[in-house]
């Protein structure tokens, strides 16, 4: 049978609630495994480059239709259009075309596995902190309970079970404070934040997909 770990649970004014949070040690109490965490950064980086750099060819550099000298009797080495690559101001060889693909992939075993053991890490060193409900519509609102729960100024990814309501909008406009569901909850965000804050339903929910 997995072995249980209780986590305390806060409200939004910072107090501590009688009834604490029982998590699956399956998901939440692993030993951290570092090469499929760095495997699933390195996957989600690279989805995320877009692929826009692109060089000229010498067939698109514009001018260079007219030949620069004539082929003989120069001494010069023969030349047919200034837009050569070895020109200056010519085209380049081998530059990216706008076309290249740098998409990785990571099966969907070790990406379970490196999220759980980004969220045991959090748990470990004791950087998951758990409230029962945020109900922020306002964004000083929500500094305000971030200062009590001191995360104040602190990087934390805040994970909700759904972005709905003004709570989102209130909760993005904090600069340090990056907020997404328990569907796009990636090993990146959860190893660039110093601390993950999530609601207790939406840590439950999302412990329910990792089983």
């Amino acid at each position: 049978m997995a072995k249980r770990i209780s986590v305390i649970v806060f409200d939004q004014t910072g107090a501590e609630q009688e009834k604490k949070v029982t998590l699956n040690g399956d998901v939440f109490g692993i030993e951290a495994h570092n090469q499929v965490m760095f495997d699933a950064v390195q996957v989600y980086q690279a989805n995320m480059r877009q692929a826009t750099a692109k060089t000229k060819t010498r067939a698109e550099v514009s001018g260079g239709g007219k030949k620069p000298w004539r082929q003989k009797g120069t001494g010069r080495a023969r030349a047919g259009s200034s837009r050569s690559p070895i020109w200056v101001g010519g085209g380049t060889v081998f530059g990216p075309d706008g076309r290249q693909n740098y998409k990785l992939s990571q099966n969907k075993k070790a990406h379970k596995l490196a999220l759980k053991s980004a969220l045991s890490d959090k748990v470990t060193n004791k950087n998951l902190v758990l409230v029962d409900k945020l109900t922020t519509e306002k964004t000083k609102d929500f500094v305000q309970t971030m200062k009590a729960l001191s995360l104040d100024g602190v990087k934390t990814l805040v994970v909700l079970d759904n972005l709905d309501g003004n709570e989102v909008r209130s909760m993005a406009n904090v600069p340090y404070v990056k907020v997404v569901d328990i569907n796009n909850v990636s090993v990146y965000d959860l190893l660039n934040a110093e601390k993950m804050l999530a609601t207790v339903e939406a840590i439950k929910n999302l412990e329910g997909g990792l089983k």
